[in-house]
């Protein structure tokens, strides 16, 4: 019963602490089943996310590409046919990224 009690334990103590290291964005670079690369359109209502650009702990790092968009975090941005729209705000975001001009990603 005391091994049980004891990996019980560390196991709660390994659950907790992966929840708290989890970030908005998932290990899949998506978020609530949006993919979080491809052709990007900024737009000013009916957003798929709302973003907050920040300086330091992003939740997805952006790298602004002119073509093959095709890892997490390279966006081309458009003005039609995007994959996903975002808009762009100062408060309330759902995540949060920080513009990079070189390893995008979680």
């Amino acid at each position: 019963m005391r091994k049980f009690v004891t990996v019980a334990a560390v196991l709660g103590i390994l659950m907790a602490g992966s929840v708290a290291l989890a970030g908005k964005v998932g290990s899949d670079c998506k978020y609530k089943g949006k993919k979080l690369w491809g052709k990007v359109q900024i737009v000013k209502s009916f957003p798929d996310l709302k973003v907050q650009v920040v300086s330091s702990f992003p939740d997805l790092k952006v790298e602004k590409v002119s073509s093959f968009p095709d890892k997490c975090g390279k966006w081309k941005i458009v003005s039609s046919f995007p994959d996903l729209k975002v808009q762009i705000v100062t408060s309330f975001p759902d995540i949060k990224i920080k513009y990079v001009s070189s390893f995008p990603g979680v």
